[in-house]
């Protein structure tokens, strides 16, 4: 087994920020730990890459444990490297002094790894002549050097703006492909989330409450907290489910009917459909998303084109694959 965690806990001021937490990867695989602020993912990643300290459980990585940041002098273990939100370069170095003291690889295999971190054009530059994105590049960089096997990623996209953000995913791709190296990273948002994602453990209050591929947990969340942490969404209670009548597939079974705005859709007829009523009509780039009253409940309704006004008649339906029940 690649990396396997196995029941980490971990209290502070006498309250669990981690419980019991177990999970494994394999070598290549894509994981993403997310969760709300305060649920315990950097905690954990810090334990995983030997950079925080566990009250129990082990963490194994290629077969050997990964000893805590208090059972050793430095913290780190060998074949991992752990990039925190909280990177620090020194001031009015230049790049290539900075990455030179952790290089020991040849002067080809280094350009490599600073071509993939697209920072090849900045090594004569000074630290404090960088920009937050590109200093956050360099800072992989110099761990990238040190040939790690697992590169684990703690919020590298927060801060960044959408261009920064953009180059960012490519390196991330590239680091994974092209280098083969094994990535973990930390994110909370669903655009950088679900493209990237072999599989997704999302954390509440120091667990992990659902773990998955991503079309499981974008589709098929166990609760409203992981429904929300990926975008927006329709429930529609047992007491009004009866708004849905009339649409097939559908079963009333005293549960909860949870709904992604996109899959919902406007009918040209009213054959296995139901009326309703636009409300508002939004733009967002790429679609559109309108609030759309039924017999007594709104829905929230993603479409591609901008045909729909607002105080429009319309009909929408629903394909029963698209309906989770909660």
């Amino acid at each position: 087994m690649f990396l396997e965690v196995s029941n980490i806990s971990k209290q502070q001021h006498g309250a669990y920020i981690l419980k019991e937490v177990s999970f494994t990867q394999q070598q290549f695989q894509k994981i993403v730990i997310a969760g709300e602020t305060g649920s315990g993912k950097s905690s954990l990643m810090k334990i995983v890459g030997g950079m925080g300290q566990a009250d129990s459980g082990t963490v194994m990585f290629e077969g050997k444990r990964v000893p805590g940041a208090l059972e050793v002098l430095i913290p780190g273990h060998p074949g991992t490297a752990y990039l925190s939100q909280h990177f620090e370069l020194r001031n009015n170095y230049r790049v290539e002094e900075i990455l030179s003291y952790a290089n020991k690889l040849t002067d080809e295999e280094a350009a490599e790894i600073y071509a993939i971190c697209r920072i090849s054009h900045l090594l004569k530059r000074k630290t404090d002549q960088l920009s937050g994105g590109e200093k956050q590049r360099i800072a992989m960089a110099r761990l990238l050097i040190s040939s790690p096997r697992l590169f684990l990623l703690d919020e590298p996209y927060s801060n960044l703006d959408m261009i920064h953000k953009s180059i960012l995913k490519k390196v991330i791709n590239d680091i994974g492909e092209r280098l083969g190296i094994t990535c973990m990273l930390i994110s909370h948002d669903p655009l950088d989330i679900l493209p990237w994602a072999d599989e997704i453990l999302v954390m509440k209050d120091g667990e992990i409450v659902q773990q998955g591929s991503p079309a499981q947990i974008y589709n098929q969340p166990v609760n409203e907290y992981v429904a929300g942490l990926f975008g927006k969404y329709n429930l529609i209670t047992p007491a009004n489910v009866a708004i849905l009548a009339g649409l097939p597939g559908i079963v009333f079974n005293e549960k909860s009917i949870f709904i992604r705005p996109e899959a919902i859709k406007i009918a040209r007829t009213k054959k296995d459909a139901i009326p309703g009523k636009v409300l508002s009509v939004d733009y967002y780039g790429s679609y559109w998303e309108a609030e759309i009253m039924l017999a007594g409940a709104a829905l929230t309704v993603k479409v591609a084109d901008g045909k729909l006004r607002k105080g429009a008649k319309v009909n929408i339906t629903i394909a029963p694959e698209a309906v989770w029940y909660l």
